[in-house]
């Protein structure tokens, strides 16, 4: 992910996109704002629909959500790797596979 992360970095630094609009608040509206792009795609039909009819938009528009998320632990010093796999761990204790529970 750092190449990835090094590569948007870049080509945002060539089209002088990264004055006045990398810091964390900026970032994560649009992440907001990409993401409900996204959603637009699926309003009014199934998921299966949406998918089939829209494919190459519903993937520009999670690209765009990865691309924004990416600058946003860049900017916040987040390791998105190792956070997801906190969350899980997270997760599993809070949310236990049947058969599973703890007894209390």
């Amino acid at each position: 992910m750092k190449q990835l992360t090094d590569e948007i970095l870049a080509f945002n630094e060539v089209r002088g996109w990264t004055a006045g609009n990398r810091d964390a608040r900026s970032l994560a509206i649009s992440i907001s704002l990409e993401a409900a792009e996204l959603l637009e795609h699926f309003q009014w039909q199934s998921g299966e629909e949406a998918v089939s009819q829209n494919r190459t938009a519903v993937e520009d528009e999670a690209a765009d959500v990865f691309i924004y998320l990416l600058q946003l632990a860049d900017v916040l010093g987040i390791d998105l790797e190792e956070a997801a796999r906190r969350k899980i761990e997270k997760n599993a204790l809070k949310y236990p596979a049947p058969g599973q529970e703890s007894v209390r």
